[in-house]
């Protein structure tokens, strides 16, 4: 059986964190599977989504990292291609990817005690983010 779902999450822009754990659990319930794979997928190319202990100091490391790696205030040619000035945006959504996935059984993520689902914004404004959730269990 596979069971697909969406939700919206808006954010702040650049850097800003949703944990979306309780929204990704209410598809698995929805489903009515008692085991199986949830996948989660933010729509765009600017976001990403990971699991991490959702607590201020992991997602300030997280930012920090991604600010090393792809320097906001760096040299894009996207930029110079669109006149934008979101080409770390790209470069860090591509780093972490859109997609995770998580198992389930008898109805309960199989999460860690400090692992939540996580959208992380990368886009330099705010948006309003589409998250679709495709269940495959039984």
């Amino acid at each position: 059986m596979v069971a697909t779902a969406k939700f919206g999450v808006s954010t702040k822009g650049q850097g800003d964190a949703r944990d979306v754990t309780e929204k990704v659990a209410a598809a698995v319930a929805a489903s009515r599977s008692r085991a199986g794979v949830v996948t989660v997928f933010v729509v765009g190319s600017t976001a990403a989504v990971t699991t991490i202990e959702f607590e201020p100091g992991a997602i300030a490391d997280l930012n920090g990292l991604f600010e090393r790696l792809a320097p906001r205030a760096g040299e894009y040619r996207h930029h110079l291609r669109w006149g934008d000035d979101n080409g770390s945006s790209h470069v860090r959504a591509a780093l972490l990817g859109p997609s995770l996935t998580v198992p389930f059984v008898e109805g309960a993520l199989m999460l860690g005690t400090w692992q939540q689902i996580m959208l992380i914004e990368f886009d330099t404004r705010p948006r309003r983010r589409e998250i679709v959730t495709q269940v495959i269990g039984e």
